[in-house]
Protein backbone atom coordinates (compact mmCIF):
# COMPACT_ATOMS: atom_id res chain seq x y z
CA UNK A 1 0.00 0.00 0.00
CA UNK A 2 3.14 2.19 0.27
CA UNK A 3 2.85 3.46 -3.54
CA UNK A 4 -0.55 4.45 -3.32
CA UNK A 5 -0.77 6.26 -0.14
CA UNK A 6 2.35 7.93 -1.12
CA UNK A 7 0.05 8.88 -4.01
CA UNK A 8 -2.83 9.95 -2.27
CA UNK A 9 -0.51 11.73 -0.02
CA UNK A 10 0.90 13.95 -2.25
CA UNK A 11 -2.31 14.61 -4.49
CA UNK A 12 -3.79 15.89 -0.93
CA UNK A 13 -0.66 18.25 -1.15
CA UNK A 14 -0.65 19.31 -4.30
CA UNK A 15 -2.68 22.64 -3.96
CA UNK A 16 -4.52 22.46 -0.86
CA UNK A 17 -6.65 25.46 -1.52
CA UNK A 18 -8.11 23.56 -4.88
CA UNK A 19 -11.43 22.05 -5.50
CA UNK A 20 -11.60 18.09 -4.77
CA UNK A 21 -15.01 16.67 -4.33
CA UNK A 22 -18.53 18.26 -4.86
CA UNK A 23 -21.43 16.63 -2.89
CA UNK A 24 -24.61 18.43 -2.38
CA UNK A 25 -23.62 21.54 -4.50
CA UNK A 26 -20.69 22.43 -2.09
CA UNK A 27 -16.79 22.07 -3.27
CA UNK A 28 -14.01 20.46 -0.31
CA UNK A 29 -10.88 21.22 -1.12
CA UNK A 30 -7.47 18.99 -1.52
CA UNK A 31 -6.87 20.96 2.59
CA UNK A 32 -10.66 19.88 3.47
CA UNK A 33 -9.86 16.32 2.77
CA UNK A 34 -6.21 16.47 4.15
CA UNK A 35 -8.17 18.14 7.43
CA UNK A 36 -10.11 15.03 7.90
CA UNK A 37 -7.57 12.90 7.48
CA UNK A 38 -4.71 14.84 9.96
CA UNK A 39 -7.45 14.53 12.87
CA UNK A 40 -8.93 11.33 12.24
CA UNK A 41 -5.34 10.42 12.19
CA UNK A 42 -4.88 12.62 15.37
CA UNK A 43 -8.01 10.49 17.51
CA UNK A 44 -7.41 7.15 16.62
CA UNK A 45 -3.70 7.55 17.88
CA UNK A 46 -4.69 8.83 20.76
CA UNK A 47 -6.71 6.21 21.46
CA UNK A 48 -3.84 3.50 20.81
CA UNK A 49 -5.20 2.38 17.50
CA UNK A 50 -2.01 2.92 15.50
CA UNK A 51 -1.35 0.80 12.11
CA UNK A 52 -3.20 -1.92 11.24
CA UNK A 53 -6.14 -1.46 13.45
CA UNK A 54 -9.28 -1.76 12.33
CA UNK A 55 -11.92 0.54 11.82
CA UNK A 56 -15.55 0.48 11.39
CA UNK A 57 -17.07 2.50 8.92
CA UNK A 58 -20.51 3.12 8.28
CA UNK A 59 -19.92 3.83 4.20
CA UNK A 60 -22.63 6.66 3.29
CA UNK A 61 -21.62 8.35 0.26
CA UNK A 62 -20.58 11.89 1.44
CA UNK A 63 -17.32 13.53 1.21
CA UNK A 64 -16.42 13.20 5.17
CA UNK A 65 -16.81 9.51 3.95
CA UNK A 66 -14.41 9.43 0.98
CA UNK A 67 -11.79 11.61 3.33
CA UNK A 68 -12.37 8.89 5.98
CA UNK A 69 -11.61 5.99 3.62
CA UNK A 70 -8.36 7.94 2.39
CA UNK A 71 -7.05 8.63 6.00
CA UNK A 72 -7.30 5.13 6.71
CA UNK A 73 -5.51 3.99 3.75
CA UNK A 74 -2.71 6.25 4.36
CA UNK A 75 -2.26 5.65 7.94
CA UNK A 76 -2.28 1.35 6.98
CA UNK A 77 -5.38 0.95 8.97
CA UNK A 78 -8.24 -1.32 7.95
CA UNK A 79 -11.47 -0.32 7.05
CA UNK A 80 -14.48 -2.66 8.17
CA UNK A 81 -17.50 -1.46 6.13
CA UNK A 82 -21.49 -1.32 7.59
CA UNK A 83 -23.84 -0.84 5.36
CA UNK A 84 -25.88 2.40 6.63
CA UNK A 85 -28.69 1.38 4.40
CA UNK A 86 -29.86 -1.67 6.38
CA UNK A 87 -32.18 -1.19 8.62
CA UNK A 88 -31.57 -0.29 12.36
CA UNK A 89 -31.37 -3.92 13.85
CA UNK A 90 -29.61 -5.69 11.41
CA UNK A 91 -27.04 -2.66 11.17
CA UNK A 92 -26.43 -2.65 14.96
CA UNK A 93 -26.43 -6.83 14.98
CA UNK A 94 -23.16 -6.59 12.57
CA UNK A 95 -21.47 -3.74 14.32
CA UNK A 96 -21.86 -6.31 17.55
CA UNK A 97 -20.97 -8.77 15.57
CA UNK A 98 -17.86 -7.53 14.42
CA UNK A 99 -16.58 -5.99 17.59
CA UNK A 100 -14.58 -3.02 16.01
CA UNK A 101 -12.10 -0.74 18.56
CA UNK A 102 -13.48 2.55 16.62
CA UNK A 103 -16.94 3.45 14.99
CA UNK A 104 -16.71 6.08 12.35
CA UNK A 105 -20.09 7.44 10.87
CA UNK A 106 -22.18 10.75 9.75
CA UNK A 107 -24.14 12.26 12.32
CA UNK A 108 -27.39 11.52 10.64
CA UNK A 109 -26.31 7.69 11.53
CA UNK A 110 -25.12 8.43 15.15
CA UNK A 111 -29.05 9.72 15.65
CA UNK A 112 -30.05 6.29 15.27
CA UNK A 113 -30.18 4.93 18.55
CA UNK A 114 -29.50 1.55 17.50
CA UNK A 115 -26.30 2.13 15.75
CA UNK A 116 -25.16 4.07 19.21
CA UNK A 117 -26.50 1.47 21.54
CA UNK A 118 -24.66 -1.23 19.36
CA UNK A 119 -21.33 0.69 19.81
CA UNK A 120 -21.62 0.83 23.68
CA UNK A 121 -22.38 -2.40 23.89
CA UNK A 122 -18.88 -3.62 22.77
CA UNK A 123 -17.38 -0.77 23.93
CA UNK A 124 -16.11 0.95 21.15
CA UNK A 125 -15.02 4.22 20.22
CA UNK A 126 -17.37 6.72 19.17
CA UNK A 127 -16.27 9.03 16.21
CA UNK A 128 -18.81 11.85 14.41
CA UNK A 129 -18.16 13.11 11.00
CA UNK A 130 -19.55 16.10 11.39
CA UNK A 131 -20.26 19.18 8.75
CA UNK A 132 -18.09 21.66 10.64
CA UNK A 133 -15.03 23.26 8.81
CA UNK A 134 -13.02 23.78 12.11
CA UNK A 135 -13.99 20.71 13.93
CA UNK A 136 -15.59 18.37 11.16
CA UNK A 137 -14.35 14.87 13.37
CA UNK A 138 -15.59 15.01 17.10
CA UNK A 139 -16.30 12.23 19.74
CA UNK A 140 -19.58 11.09 20.50
CA UNK A 141 -20.45 12.11 24.20
CA UNK A 142 -19.75 8.88 26.01
CA UNK A 143 -18.09 6.71 23.71
CA UNK A 144 -14.43 9.06 24.23
CA UNK A 145 -12.69 6.32 25.15
CA UNK A 146 -12.07 2.73 24.61
CA UNK A 147 -13.87 -0.06 27.07
CA UNK A 148 -14.66 -3.05 25.73
CA UNK A 149 -11.95 -5.98 26.15
CA UNK A 150 -12.89 -8.40 23.63
CA UNK A 151 -12.23 -6.54 20.39
CA UNK A 152 -11.07 -7.88 16.44
CA UNK A 153 -8.67 -5.06 16.95
CA UNK A 154 -6.23 -5.39 14.25
CA UNK A 155 -5.94 -6.49 10.77
CA UNK A 156 -2.69 -6.65 9.72
CA UNK A 157 -2.27 -6.18 5.72
CA UNK A 158 -5.22 -5.99 4.93
CA UNK A 159 -6.47 -2.13 4.15
CA UNK A 160 -10.78 -3.09 3.89
CA UNK A 161 -12.77 -5.51 5.14
CA UNK A 162 -15.59 -5.56 2.06
CA UNK A 163 -19.00 -6.38 1.66
CA UNK A 164 -20.02 -8.44 -1.53
CA UNK A 165 -22.98 -6.92 -3.06
CA UNK A 166 -25.18 -9.53 -1.65
CA UNK A 167 -26.84 -10.37 -5.42
CA UNK A 168 -27.32 -14.06 -4.42
CA UNK A 169 -27.67 -14.17 -0.47
CA UNK A 170 -26.93 -12.15 2.72
CA UNK A 171 -23.50 -9.87 2.10
CA UNK A 172 -19.91 -11.36 3.13
CA UNK A 173 -17.13 -9.56 4.00
CA UNK A 174 -13.99 -10.38 2.27
CA UNK A 175 -10.53 -9.17 3.51
CA UNK A 176 -8.94 -7.19 0.35
CA UNK A 177 -5.11 -7.36 1.11
CA UNK A 178 -3.74 -3.38 1.31
CA UNK A 179 -1.23 -4.40 -1.20
CA UNK A 180 -3.67 -6.65 -3.79
CA UNK A 181 -5.84 -3.34 -3.40
CA UNK A 182 -3.42 -0.67 -4.01
CA UNK A 183 -1.84 -3.14 -7.39
CA UNK A 184 -5.33 -2.16 -8.30
CA UNK A 185 -5.79 0.71 -8.01
CA UNK A 186 -2.65 2.06 -9.77
CA UNK A 187 -2.64 -1.18 -12.34
CA UNK A 188 -6.40 0.55 -13.27
CA UNK A 189 -4.50 3.75 -14.47
CA UNK A 190 -4.30 2.19 -17.98
CA UNK A 191 -8.11 3.07 -18.62
CA UNK A 192 -7.12 6.43 -17.99
CA UNK A 193 -3.62 6.57 -19.60
CA UNK A 194 -2.01 6.88 -16.29
CA UNK A 195 1.21 5.19 -15.70
CA UNK A 196 1.73 3.37 -12.31
CA UNK A 197 5.00 5.39 -11.29
CA UNK A 198 3.00 8.54 -12.44
CA UNK A 199 3.78 11.50 -10.07
CA UNK A 200 0.92 13.24 -7.98
CA UNK A 201 -0.78 16.27 -9.84
CA UNK A 202 -3.94 17.55 -10.60
CA UNK A 203 -5.95 17.41 -13.66
CA UNK A 204 -8.59 18.64 -14.95
CA UNK A 205 -12.03 17.57 -15.72
CA UNK A 206 -14.38 16.20 -12.88
CA UNK A 207 -15.17 12.45 -12.50
CA UNK A 208 -18.80 11.76 -11.22
CA UNK A 209 -19.04 8.87 -8.84
CA UNK A 210 -22.52 7.53 -7.81
CA UNK A 211 -21.18 3.71 -6.90
CA UNK A 212 -22.12 3.06 -3.02
CA UNK A 213 -18.72 2.97 -0.89
CA UNK A 214 -20.55 0.11 0.97
CA UNK A 215 -19.36 -1.87 -1.72
CA UNK A 216 -16.47 -2.32 -3.69
CA UNK A 217 -16.96 -0.50 -6.88
CA UNK A 218 -17.66 2.25 -4.94
CA UNK A 219 -14.41 2.30 -3.20
CA UNK A 220 -12.23 1.55 -6.35
CA UNK A 221 -13.59 4.26 -8.69
CA UNK A 222 -13.16 6.76 -5.06
CA UNK A 223 -9.50 5.78 -5.06
CA UNK A 224 -8.87 5.63 -9.08
CA UNK A 225 -10.05 9.33 -9.07
CA UNK A 226 -8.25 10.30 -6.26
CA UNK A 227 -4.87 9.07 -7.28
CA UNK A 228 -5.66 10.34 -10.55
CA UNK A 229 -5.62 13.72 -8.70
CA UNK A 230 -8.83 14.58 -10.51
CA UNK A 231 -12.21 16.11 -9.05
CA UNK A 232 -14.87 14.26 -8.50
CA UNK A 233 -18.46 15.36 -8.48
CA UNK A 234 -20.18 13.15 -5.45
CA UNK A 235 -23.23 11.81 -6.00
CA UNK A 236 -25.07 10.33 -2.58
CA UNK A 237 -26.63 7.42 -5.01
CA UNK A 238 -27.67 6.89 -8.62
CA UNK A 239 -30.30 8.30 -10.30
CA UNK A 240 -31.43 9.51 -13.64
CA UNK A 241 -32.37 13.54 -12.74
CA UNK A 242 -28.73 13.24 -10.49
CA UNK A 243 -26.44 11.65 -12.89
CA UNK A 244 -27.91 13.61 -15.73
CA UNK A 245 -27.42 17.02 -14.06
CA UNK A 246 -24.03 16.33 -12.72
CA UNK A 247 -22.61 15.31 -16.79
CA UNK A 248 -24.61 18.71 -17.99
CA UNK A 249 -22.66 20.73 -15.28
CA UNK A 250 -19.33 19.10 -15.00
CA UNK A 251 -18.94 17.88 -18.65
CA UNK A 252 -17.04 14.72 -18.02
CA UNK A 253 -15.41 12.56 -21.21
CA UNK A 254 -16.66 9.33 -19.76
CA UNK A 255 -19.33 8.44 -17.20
CA UNK A 256 -20.38 4.95 -15.62
CA UNK A 257 -23.25 3.64 -13.69
CA UNK A 258 -24.24 -0.59 -13.78
CA UNK A 259 -26.24 -1.46 -16.82
CA UNK A 260 -29.52 -1.05 -15.21
CA UNK A 261 -28.58 2.75 -15.42
CA UNK A 262 -28.22 2.54 -18.99
CA UNK A 263 -32.02 1.42 -19.44
CA UNK A 264 -32.95 3.99 -16.70
CA UNK A 265 -31.62 6.47 -19.08
CA UNK A 266 -32.87 5.32 -22.71
CA UNK A 267 -36.59 4.91 -20.46
CA UNK A 268 -36.23 8.40 -19.39
CA UNK A 269 -36.00 9.93 -22.98
CA UNK A 270 -32.80 11.95 -21.73
CA UNK A 271 -32.24 14.31 -24.77
CA UNK A 272 -29.26 13.52 -26.57
CA UNK A 273 -27.31 16.91 -26.01
CA UNK A 274 -27.63 16.33 -22.44
CA UNK A 275 -24.68 13.85 -22.77
CA UNK A 276 -22.47 15.20 -25.56
CA UNK A 277 -20.05 15.74 -23.58
CA UNK A 278 -19.09 11.91 -23.06
CA UNK A 279 -17.10 10.47 -25.34
CA UNK A 280 -17.93 6.51 -23.52
CA UNK A 281 -19.75 5.02 -20.87
CA UNK A 282 -18.41 2.98 -18.13
CA UNK A 283 -20.60 -0.28 -17.17
CA UNK A 284 -19.96 -2.38 -14.47
CA UNK A 285 -21.10 -4.43 -11.39
CA UNK A 286 -23.53 -6.61 -13.18
CA UNK A 287 -23.28 -8.41 -17.16
CA UNK A 288 -23.99 -5.64 -19.55
CA UNK A 289 -26.17 -7.25 -22.96
CA UNK A 290 -25.10 -6.45 -26.11
CA UNK A 291 -28.32 -5.42 -27.36
CA UNK A 292 -28.58 -2.62 -24.29
CA UNK A 293 -25.00 -1.03 -24.80
CA UNK A 294 -26.10 -1.29 -29.46
CA UNK A 295 -29.59 0.99 -27.96
CA UNK A 296 -27.51 3.32 -26.06
CA UNK A 297 -24.74 3.94 -28.63
CA UNK A 298 -27.52 4.25 -31.35
CA UNK A 299 -29.59 6.68 -28.98
CA UNK A 300 -26.85 8.93 -28.07
CA UNK A 301 -23.40 7.76 -30.44
CA UNK A 302 -21.85 7.32 -27.24
CA UNK A 303 -19.79 3.55 -26.58
CA UNK A 304 -20.69 1.36 -23.69
CA UNK A 305 -17.46 -0.20 -22.48
CA UNK A 306 -17.94 -2.77 -19.95
CA UNK A 307 -15.48 -3.70 -17.19
CA UNK A 308 -15.33 -7.04 -15.48
CA UNK A 309 -14.30 -7.60 -11.53
CA UNK A 310 -15.17 -8.27 -8.04
CA UNK A 311 -14.58 -7.82 -4.62
CA UNK A 312 -12.28 -10.80 -4.59
CA UNK A 313 -10.53 -9.52 -7.20
CA UNK A 314 -9.68 -6.65 -5.74
CA UNK A 315 -10.68 -4.67 -8.59
CA UNK A 316 -11.19 -5.06 -12.02
CA UNK A 317 -9.46 -8.00 -13.80
CA UNK A 318 -10.86 -6.91 -17.95
CA UNK A 319 -12.30 -4.42 -19.45
CA UNK A 320 -12.48 -2.12 -22.82
CA UNK A 321 -10.49 0.52 -23.81
CA UNK A 322 -11.68 2.76 -26.11
CA UNK A 323 -8.98 2.23 -28.93
CA UNK A 324 -9.91 -1.34 -28.17
CA UNK A 325 -13.55 -0.51 -28.91
CA UNK A 326 -13.03 1.01 -32.16
CA UNK A 327 -10.68 -1.66 -33.48
CA UNK A 328 -12.17 -4.61 -32.16
CA UNK A 329 -16.21 -4.15 -31.12
CA UNK A 330 -17.68 -5.91 -34.27
CA UNK A 331 -15.57 -8.99 -33.81
CA UNK A 332 -15.55 -9.23 -30.57
CA UNK A 333 -19.05 -7.88 -29.35
CA UNK A 334 -20.28 -9.16 -26.46
CA UNK A 335 -17.00 -9.32 -24.49
CA UNK A 336 -16.42 -7.72 -21.29
CA UNK A 337 -13.11 -6.74 -22.90
CA UNK A 338 -9.81 -7.73 -22.98
CA UNK A 339 -7.97 -8.80 -20.01
CA UNK A 340 -5.95 -6.36 -17.95
CA UNK A 341 -2.10 -6.43 -18.13
CA UNK A 342 -0.24 -8.96 -15.84
CA UNK A 343 -3.87 -10.76 -15.29
CA UNK A 344 -3.58 -14.59 -16.58
CA UNK A 345 -7.07 -16.64 -17.38
CA UNK A 346 -7.59 -19.96 -18.74
CA UNK A 347 -10.83 -21.83 -18.94
CA UNK A 348 -11.64 -25.19 -17.14
CA UNK A 349 -14.43 -28.29 -17.45
CA UNK A 350 -16.29 -27.40 -13.99
CA UNK A 351 -16.07 -31.30 -13.24
CA UNK A 352 -12.38 -31.94 -14.05
CA UNK A 353 -10.55 -29.50 -13.72
CA UNK A 354 -9.28 -30.00 -17.66
CA UNK A 355 -7.93 -26.88 -19.17
CA UNK A 356 -9.84 -26.37 -22.16
CA UNK A 357 -8.92 -24.30 -25.93
CA UNK A 358 -9.71 -20.95 -26.73
CA UNK A 359 -13.44 -20.37 -27.92
CA UNK A 360 -14.44 -22.90 -25.27
CA UNK A 361 -16.37 -22.66 -22.62
CA UNK A 362 -16.09 -23.66 -18.90
CA UNK A 363 -15.57 -22.11 -15.73
CA UNK A 364 -12.82 -18.84 -15.75
CA UNK A 365 -9.49 -19.39 -13.50
CA UNK A 366 -7.57 -16.28 -13.28
CA UNK A 367 -3.79 -15.87 -11.23
CA UNK A 368 -2.41 -12.17 -11.11
CA UNK A 369 -0.36 -10.91 -8.64
CA UNK A 370 -3.28 -8.85 -6.69
CA UNK A 371 -5.33 -12.08 -6.39
CA UNK A 372 -4.89 -14.79 -3.10
CA UNK A 373 -0.74 -15.52 -3.00
CA UNK A 374 -0.51 -14.02 -6.74
CA UNK A 375 1.23 -17.26 -7.69
CA UNK A 376 -1.88 -19.79 -8.15
CA UNK A 377 -4.91 -19.93 -10.03
CA UNK A 378 -8.13 -19.18 -8.27
CA UNK A 379 -11.37 -20.68 -9.28
CA UNK A 380 -14.80 -18.24 -10.04
CA UNK A 381 -18.02 -19.19 -10.53
CA UNK A 382 -18.36 -17.74 -13.88
CA UNK A 383 -18.95 -19.28 -16.94
CA UNK A 384 -16.78 -17.87 -19.60
CA UNK A 385 -14.81 -17.74 -22.94
CA UNK A 386 -11.46 -16.52 -23.90
CA UNK A 387 -9.97 -15.94 -26.92
CA UNK A 388 -6.48 -15.82 -28.22
CA UNK A 389 -6.41 -12.30 -28.11
CA UNK A 390 -7.46 -12.20 -24.69
CA UNK A 391 -10.68 -11.00 -25.10
CA UNK A 392 -13.27 -12.67 -22.51
CA UNK A 393 -16.87 -13.27 -22.57
CA UNK A 394 -18.51 -13.72 -19.27
CA UNK A 395 -21.84 -16.21 -20.08
CA UNK A 396 -23.31 -16.45 -16.78
CA UNK A 397 -22.65 -17.60 -13.24
CA UNK A 398 -22.13 -21.47 -12.66
CA UNK A 399 -23.59 -21.61 -9.07
CA UNK A 400 -26.72 -19.90 -10.47
CA UNK A 401 -28.16 -22.71 -12.51
CA UNK A 402 -31.39 -24.02 -11.57
CA UNK A 403 -31.66 -27.91 -11.78
CA UNK A 404 -34.76 -28.73 -13.26
CA UNK A 405 -35.55 -32.35 -13.21
CA UNK A 406 -31.88 -33.29 -14.08
CA UNK A 407 -31.57 -30.29 -16.67
CA UNK A 408 -29.31 -27.12 -16.40
CA UNK A 409 -30.84 -23.93 -16.61
CA UNK A 410 -28.92 -20.63 -16.66
CA UNK A 411 -31.13 -17.60 -15.79
CA UNK A 412 -29.04 -15.12 -17.92
CA UNK A 413 -29.93 -17.95 -21.31
CA UNK A 414 -33.68 -16.85 -19.86
CA UNK A 415 -33.04 -13.39 -19.53
CA UNK A 416 -31.52 -12.43 -22.55
CA UNK A 417 -34.22 -14.07 -24.35
CA UNK A 418 -37.02 -12.52 -22.12
CA UNK A 419 -35.82 -9.27 -22.80
CA UNK A 420 -35.75 -9.80 -26.96
CA UNK A 421 -40.00 -9.34 -25.96
CA UNK A 422 -40.92 -6.19 -27.46
CA UNK A 423 -42.70 -5.71 -24.26
CA UNK A 424 -40.16 -6.73 -21.99
CA UNK A 425 -37.68 -3.41 -20.53
CA UNK A 426 -35.82 -5.73 -18.26
CA UNK A 427 -35.95 -8.85 -16.87
CA UNK A 428 -35.07 -11.42 -14.22
CA UNK A 429 -34.97 -15.09 -13.58
CA UNK A 430 -34.55 -16.67 -10.49
CA UNK A 431 -34.62 -20.84 -9.21
CA UNK A 432 -37.85 -21.71 -6.94
CA UNK A 433 -38.40 -25.00 -5.32
CA UNK A 434 -40.63 -28.04 -7.39
CA UNK A 435 -41.95 -30.79 -5.33
CA UNK A 436 -41.46 -33.24 -8.87
CA UNK A 437 -38.71 -31.67 -10.69
CA UNK A 438 -36.37 -30.00 -7.70
CA UNK A 439 -36.40 -26.67 -9.21
CA UNK A 440 -38.30 -24.94 -11.98
CA UNK A 441 -37.37 -20.99 -13.45
CA UNK A 442 -39.92 -18.37 -12.37
CA UNK A 443 -39.34 -14.80 -14.06
CA UNK A 444 -40.02 -11.14 -13.22
CA UNK A 445 -40.11 -8.28 -15.45
CA UNK A 446 -40.45 -4.48 -16.14
CA UNK A 447 -42.48 -3.17 -18.95
CA UNK A 448 -41.50 -1.21 -21.59
CA UNK A 449 -43.15 2.43 -22.00
CA UNK A 450 -45.83 2.75 -23.84
CA UNK A 451 -46.68 -0.89 -24.18
CA UNK A 452 -49.11 -3.09 -23.51
CA UNK A 453 -48.56 -6.05 -20.55
CA UNK A 454 -48.41 -9.38 -22.77
CA UNK A 455 -50.11 -12.44 -21.61
CA UNK A 456 -48.56 -15.68 -19.64
CA UNK A 457 -49.31 -17.79 -22.97
CA UNK A 458 -47.72 -14.88 -25.34
CA UNK A 459 -44.36 -14.96 -23.44
CA UNK A 460 -44.15 -19.10 -22.97
CA UNK A 461 -44.86 -19.19 -27.04
CA UNK A 462 -42.36 -16.14 -27.66
CA UNK A 463 -39.68 -18.01 -25.58
CA UNK A 464 -40.25 -21.32 -26.54
CA UNK A 465 -39.27 -20.33 -30.43
CA UNK A 466 -36.03 -19.03 -28.35
CA UNK A 467 -35.20 -21.49 -25.81
CA UNK A 468 -35.48 -25.08 -25.23
CA UNK A 469 -38.90 -26.39 -22.94
CA UNK A 470 -37.09 -26.90 -19.94
CA UNK A 471 -35.60 -23.33 -20.21
CA UNK A 472 -39.11 -21.65 -20.39
CA UNK A 473 -40.59 -19.86 -16.96
CA UNK A 474 -43.24 -21.65 -15.27
CA UNK A 475 -44.47 -18.29 -14.02
CA UNK A 476 -44.13 -14.55 -14.76
CA UNK A 477 -44.64 -11.24 -13.24
CA UNK A 478 -44.81 -7.77 -13.86
CA UNK A 479 -43.46 -5.37 -11.64
CA UNK A 480 -43.11 -2.06 -11.22
CA UNK A 481 -39.67 -2.34 -9.88
CA UNK A 482 -37.12 -5.21 -9.74
CA UNK A 483 -35.37 -6.23 -6.02
CA UNK A 484 -32.15 -4.35 -5.97
CA UNK A 485 -29.18 -4.44 -3.88
CA UNK A 486 -27.52 -0.65 -3.16
CA UNK A 487 -25.40 -1.47 -5.96
CA UNK A 488 -28.17 -1.68 -8.39
CA UNK A 489 -27.93 -5.76 -9.08
CA UNK A 490 -31.35 -7.66 -8.96
CA UNK A 491 -31.58 -9.10 -5.31
CA UNK A 492 -31.93 -12.90 -5.67
CA UNK A 493 -33.49 -13.31 -2.03
CA UNK A 494 -35.50 -10.09 -3.23
CA UNK A 495 -36.55 -11.77 -6.41
CA UNK A 496 -37.67 -14.98 -4.73
CA UNK A 497 -39.95 -13.57 -2.29
CA UNK A 498 -41.53 -11.50 -4.68
CA UNK A 499 -43.05 -14.80 -5.97
CA UNK A 500 -42.99 -16.37 -2.28
CA UNK A 501 -45.55 -13.67 -1.18
CA UNK A 502 -48.06 -14.50 -4.21
CA UNK A 503 -47.68 -18.14 -4.20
Amino acid sequence: MTQLADLIRGVLAVDPSADAIEFEGRWRTWGDLSRVVDELDAVLHAAGLGRDARVGALLRNHALTAATLLGVAIAGRCAVTFNPSLPDERLAGDIRAQKPPVVVALARDWARPAVREAVERIGALGVSLVDNDRLPVQLIPGLEELRGTDFVREAPGVFVEMLTSGTTGPPKRIPLKASSFARGVLEAGVFDGRPTDAPPQLRSGVQVLNAPFAHSGGVFGLFNCMAAGRRACLLEKFSVEGWVDAVKRHRPRVAGAPPSALRMILDAKVAKEDLDSLAAFRAGTAPLEADLGDEFHARYGIPVLQNYGATEFAGGVAGWTLSDWRQHYQEKRGSVGRLNPGVEARVVEPETGTVLPFGAEGLLELKAAQLGDGRSWMRTTDLAVLDAERFLWIRGRYDNAIIRGGFKVLPDDVVRALEQHPAVREAAVVGLPDARLGQAPVAAYLLRSGQSEPSDVELRAFLKERLLPYQVPVRFRRVDELPRTPSLKVSQPGLKALFEETS
